[in-house]
């Protein structure tokens, strides 16, 4: 039996989030997310947005202790400053990028003071729209300088670099997992990872679990974010209600590459019922992490390594999906 998975959240989602065109839910204080939170089942992990949703260990030092919560990482935002617009650590004025670096360096002092572990990013800001926009090999090169003077700083507090394929710009510079790791190889510090978020890796056009592969075989550490989508959109609906196959893939490569960390909900509840829409993405995920424990992965990995897929998929069948009298 493996080891049991870890489950946290993003707070931004606890409270009042918005699309285009209206609000859902309630605002909600920080003390009343981590209320919530205490209240889940299976969860016990929470990723905090630096700077805007807090940015003082003092506040959030207590509460983590009133309600016996973790923490799983440190989430910063180097889009939503009005000098971020065009760009953090791609934007031609140095400033600008020093800024987007000092960030990040902050978010590592402010990790270190509340017990994170990491300090995960995800440059939306840095793309573009329109051909002849933006100078892509000078972009690449200043978003090289930037994480790499951020990750070089307090090494013991790793960085994340989270990829996605657009949104808010219409291109996102780090938009797959094979543009992100060669960003990571150019710039050599194992202290830089990846955070595989698995709703852009679908609707980016990977496979999830192959994305995986790819990160898990690197030299990078990785991190987790769990969602679902229809493929067209990042809509960050619950686990598994999209493509179950696919998420069960998933979850077959994390066990199998040993993934320990904390699996994170990046999940937008919307119209749905707060908590039970992360406590259903821990529930949904260990049952399926305990279904895999069940069955015989290492005749799977042999499976997977021969041509003939109807033996795979027959023993999918018997093993996964209908074990009939087991």
């Amino acid at each position: 039996m493996s080891k049991k998975p870890k489950f946290a959240v993003i707070t931004g989602f606890l409270g009042q989030t918005q699309d285009r065109f209206r609000a859902f839910n309630a605002p909600q204080t920080l003390e009343e997310k981590f209320k919530m939170m205490n209240s889940m089942e299976n969860v016990d992990g929470l990723e905090l947005v630096f700077p805007y949703e807090v940015n003082e260990a003092a506040t959030v030092k207590p509460l983590l202790k009133k309600y016996d919560l973790n923490m799983a990482a440190v989430n910063v935002n180097i889009k939503k400053d009005d000098d971020f617009i065009h760009g953090s650590i791609s934007h031609p004025d140095k400033a600008v990028r020093d800024k987007a670096v000092r960030f990040i360096k902050e978010a590592k002092d402010f990790a270190a003071e509340v017990g994170a572990d990491k300090v995960q990013c995800c440059p939306l800001g840095d793309g573009y729209e329109y051909s002849f926009q933006s100078d892509y090999s000078t972009s690449w090169k200043r978003m090289v300088d930037c994480i790499a003077e951020a990750g070089d700083y307090k090494p013991e507090i790793p960085l994340f670099l989270e990829y996605k394929p657009n949104e808010i710009r219409g291109n996102c510079f780090l938009e797959n997992c094979s543009k992100t790791l060669c960003l990571l190889h150019e710039i050599g510090n194992k202290n830089i990872g990846v955070t595989l978020d698995y709703g852009h890796s679908k609707y980016g056009g990977e496979t999830p679990a192959e994305a995986l592969s790819l990160v898990a075989n690197s030299p990078f550490p990785y991190y987790i974010h769990i969602n679902d989508n229809d493929g067209k959109w990042d809509w960050d609906y619950m686990v598994g209600t999209n493509n179950f196959q696919l998420y069960v893939e998933f979850i077959y490569y994390l066990k199998r590459f040993e993934y320990s960390d904390y699996i994170t909900s990046d999940t937008s509840p919307t119209r749905l019922d707060i908590k039970e829409c992360f406590e259903a993405n821990a529930r949904w995920t260990s049952k399926i992490w305990d279904l895999l424990d069940n069955m015989n992965t290492d005749k799977l990995t042999k499976l997977l390594n021969q041509t003939d897929f109807v033996k795979n998929w027959k023993f999918l069948e018997n093993e996964l999906f209908f074990r009939e009298g087991k």
